[in-house]
């Protein structure tokens, strides 16, 4: 299913777990960090460096990139060292997280009650990901280095729900499903 951003209720509640996208439009790159930061900022009542309302973060800190190119190589981090944090930027609107792993029970009942998605993008191809990356630049957090907030203009990036708003859970479904004798699969 191809969507672009920023992401609206009616396609949040058109996706559910396993579905397979691609995503065009503008993503937003943080790690722990700058999410911290982001926090903060919330917290302490600052306008943030870009209107969270709609958009989806992607949890990758690419490498620098080669001459002529917008981004080095651009896999996803581990999504469980945002947690902390993710329900604050969830309240204030955003409708995305693009990593790898599972989520904690809070940000769970965050994405059910604010409406946002939680997609894996495959670890192990951030060479390929960094193909569908148009564009790249820097907006906030510069001191962070490589874990910077960027701004990425991307064209039919793929990721795979993994949490909707329905309690959907494509890493708990697929452990049920494998766990279960084999002669009782479906596949």
């Amino acid at each position: 299913m191809k969507i672009t951003t920023p992401l609206t209720d009616n396609v949040i509640t058109g996706l559910k777990a396993g579905d397979r996208v691609e995503i065009t439009g503008v993503l937003y790159t943080a790690r722990d960090v700058a999410h911290k930061r982001l926090v903060q900022m919330i917290k302490e009542g600052e306008k943030l460096p870009f209107d969270l309302r709609g958009q989806i973060i992607y949890f990758v800190g690419p490498t620098p990139a080669k001459p002529g190119m917008p981004i080095g190589s651009a896999g996803p981090t581990t999504s469980g060292r945002m947690d902390p944090y993710s329900p604050y930027l969830i309240e204030q609107g955003l409708k995305g997280m693009i990593g790898k792993g599972g989520r904690s029970k809070e940000v769970v009942d965050a994405m059910a009650e604010h409406k946002c998605i939680y997609f894996a993008a495959v670890g192990g191809v951030a060479a390929l990901l960094s193909k569908k990356i148009k564009k790249a630049e820097v907006i906030a957090f510069e001191d962070l280095g490589t874990e910077a907030v960027r701004r990425l203009e991307v064209e039919d990036f793929p990721a795979i729900v993994i949490n909707d708003i329905y309690g959907g859970d494509l890493y708990k479904e697929g452990v049920a499903r494998y766990s279960s004798p084999p002669s009782s699969r479906i596949l």
